[in-house]
């Protein structure tokens, strides 16, 4: 089981998986593979504009012969070969580089040629718990806007997939609301509890489920005493799972921003890891995500 993010970093040069990296004719994605070059913590297919990369790698110190590169400088095209060679093995895991969201994602849900599974893809944030150890999951924070009863679902499997994969067996999901009650005026209550039954009645496995809950007493055991709350979750969920991506994504920029914690970030629903960060993410959290997608990589 990973305890905190340190051990994701913890790569020997023989479990080093490889990644591809579409549009790689960035700045900011030739320091971040340098820097994954100077800690061993992956290896490289850059995909792009060649001269561009070649350019930018003298300029920022990479020694352009400790990564593979491919010349294809139009964008959908280098996403569509990003996502190829991880569909035939050459690499684990496809990182977005310098092109827009849209084109990535077309060619990673592209039906025939693409990474897609069943269900939707949806985004995950994978930080150091506030109270007790071990990692604590939050989702989904990027990309689904107000997902329905049957999206939660997808969205809860994701993360369970994730947790599962960095050690947590049968992972506790608490289901946010603004209460700790099923109150039929709140939509958001009411999923909870029929996804709540739902796990009871074997329709989403791997996982012990709850909700809804507020947030203190999902996170904190002291508060949901003071509430009376004495269900297996409460006050020690693995996984959160935010009602939608207003809150989410608040949640999300609250740990980063407020109280200044390490964040990794995976989008699941695929057949291999996305990687999309974003350029206000800090340099270690970008690491800490490359990290975590090479470490579930398969």
């Amino acid at each position: 089981m990973i305890k905190n993010l340190d051990e994701l970093l913890k790569t020997r040069d023989e479990d080093r998986k490889t990644i591809a990296v579409a549009a790689a004719e960035d700045d900011d994605i030739i320091s971040l593979v340098k820097k994954s070059n100077e800690t061993g913590l992956a290896n490289f297919v850059l995909i792009g504009d060649k001269n561009k990369i070649i350019e930018l790698s003298k300029a920022l110190g990479l020694d352009i012969k400790s990564v593979e590169l491919v010349d294809e400088p139009d964008h959908r095209l280098a996403a569509e070969a990003a996502v190829a060679l991880t569909r035939e093995g050459k690499a684990n895991a496809v990182m977005k580089g310098n092109l827009h969201t849209a084109t990535f994602l077309k060619a990673i849900l592209n039906k025939e040629k693409g990474l897609r599974k069943e269900g939707l893809i949806s985004q995950i944030s994978v930080y150091e718990r506030f109270y007790g150890e071990g990692l604590q999951l939050l989702t989904d924070c990027a990309m689904n806007i107000s997902p329905n009863l049957d999206e939660k679902k997808s969205i809860i499997e994701n993360a369970i997939d994730l947790a599962q994969r960095l050690g947590y067996k049968k992972p506790k999901v608490a289901l946010l609301s603004a209460l700790e009650v099923v109150n039929p005026t709140i939509g958001d209550t009411v999923d909870a509890a029929v996804l709540s039954k739902m796990c009871d009645r074997g329709q989403i496995k791997g996982a012990v489920i709850d909700g809804p809950f507020a947030l203190d007493n999902a996170v904190s055991e002291e508060a949901a005493k003071h509430k009376g709350i004495t269900a297996e979750v409460a006050g020690n969920a693995d996984i959160l799972v935010a009602p939608n991506l207003q809150v989410g994504n608040v949640l999300h920029k609250s740990i980063v921003y407020f109280a200044q914690r390490r964040v990794a970030a995976a989008v699941m629903g695929t057949t291999a890891p996305i990687i999309m960060t974003s350029r206000t993410d800090t340099v270690e959290n970008k690491l800490l995500s490359i990290a975590l997608a090479a470490y579930i990589s398969k």
